[in-house]
């Protein structure tokens, strides 16, 4: 089989495509790299107006003229590689909006790349119409928008998300959703929302490549090593405010017991490497599930501070505190459970190699990939 893999999150296509081609298959991904994240893609769409003078003169074009040129630019991209991204038997876009652009050339980037295929699929992968209804709605305990609601940062940092409640947005959906086959959801912050939904096609977890990842188990010395990887773009909405306010109260405890090493918007390739000498690693706040850079460093044996809901506890059949630590959207809880780790660090050996045991047993590429093909030719078979 042939597979076409739109768009990139954090190594989420990626991840797949080479599960797939273990498997057999022919699989290529085609998009933006994710910002600063520089993750590989097959077939690389540029943006060349992110930052710097190009980004004003598109803004200047918007304003003036109401003509986005990045549109252009991707449309003529995609474009030109038609040949190379057509006849593929299955094409799945990781998003509603996976290319960064407004609506209406979302919609015509949708259209051109599903004729030119067969048999389009949705990943729920980051914050689509759905979710984010659910977010807005305050369905969840607590969601990317719940520092939205309490008034934290400007209207800007919530631009992203806002945007899939917008008109032009809902037409996109839409529009989405009346032609694929169906949809699949690749962690439990996004397949809740879609329960029960017609197209909705159930949870594939988030595919790790374990073989890239080496397990270390923690050797601890003097002193606890916390790791708190900040990305500016999203602070408020990953609970970065929330964490520090945690460490502030940890380095005024344990002065002597903890180092605490902190880094800003690292490409992945450094990312990655940051966090190898710690024993405890800071993710996110607000969720309910991990996502890849959690998992990734549980794989390498960290103690991961991200979400672990009861909702995911109850999915995998796990108790709380064995595999991860749900970091709740409070300092004083935060806290108390790294001041539980350091008293006792034993726990962060017995967690972490079950944090490993874990990636390995439900995140594992090659079976994540197999389970995308079922899904796949169920609906082709129908």
């Amino acid at each position: 089989m042939k597979i076409l893999l739109v768009g990139e999150y954090n190594r989420a296509h990626r991840n797949v495509k080479l599960g797939l081609e273990k498997l057999g298959h022919t699989a290529k991904v085609v998009g933006l790299t994710d910002g600063f994240k520089k993750v590989k893609v097959d077939v690389e769409i540029k943006n060349y107006f992110e930052t710097g003078l190009l980004k004003k003169i598109r803004v200047l074009f918007v304003k003036l003229f109401n003509l986005d040129i990045l549109s252009l630019h991707l449309i003529h991209q995609i474009k030109s590689k038609k040949q190379e991204l057509s006849n593929f038997d299955v094409i799945q876009f990781i998003n509603e909006a996976p290319f960064g652009c407004d609506r209406n050339s979302q919609k015509k980037l949708f259209e051109l790349l599903v004729d030119w295929n067969r048999s389009p699929f949705l990943l729920s992968c980051g914050t689509d119409f759905i979710c984010v209804s659910h977010s807005f709605n305050k369905k969840f305990r607590y969601s990317i928008l719940t520092p939205y609601f309490e008034g934290k940062g400007s209207k800007k940092d919530y631009s992203s998300p806002l945007s899939y409640l917008t008109p032009k947005h809902k037409e996109l959906h839409y529009k989405i959703f009346k032609t694929i086959k169906g949809v699949i959801a690749n962690d439990l912050d996004y397949h809740i929302p879609l329960i029960g939904h017609p197209k909705y096609l159930g949870l594939i977890p988030h595919a790790i490549d374990i073989s890239l990842l080496e397990y270390k188990s923690p050797i601890i010395k003097d002193k606890i090593i916390i790791f708190h990887g900040i990305n500016t773009y999203n602070y408020f909405k990953k609970g970065n405010d929330i964490f520090e306010a945690a460490l502030s109260i940890i380095a005024q405890k344990f002065p002597n017991k903890v180092d605490i090493l902190i880094t800003k918007d690292l490409p992945y390739k450094d990312y990655i490497k940051s966090f190898d000498k710690a024993h405890i690693l800071l993710d996110q706040v607000y969720a309910y599930d991990q996502g890849y850079n959690a998992l990734e460093a549980m794989a390498k044996g960290k103690v991961v501070f991200t979400g672990a809901e009861k909702e995911w506890l109850e999915y995998y059949n796990l108790e709380e505190d064995t595999i991860a630590i749900n970091a709740l959207p409070n300092a004083e809880e935060i806290a108390k459970k790294l001041e539980w780790l350091i008293l006792n660090p034993e726990k962060i050996i017995e967690i972490s190699i079950k944090a490993r045991q874990f990636v390995e047993t439900e995140h594992d590429h090659i079976k994540c990939a197999q389970n995308y093909l079922n899904k796949w030719q169920e609906q082709l078979d129908n």
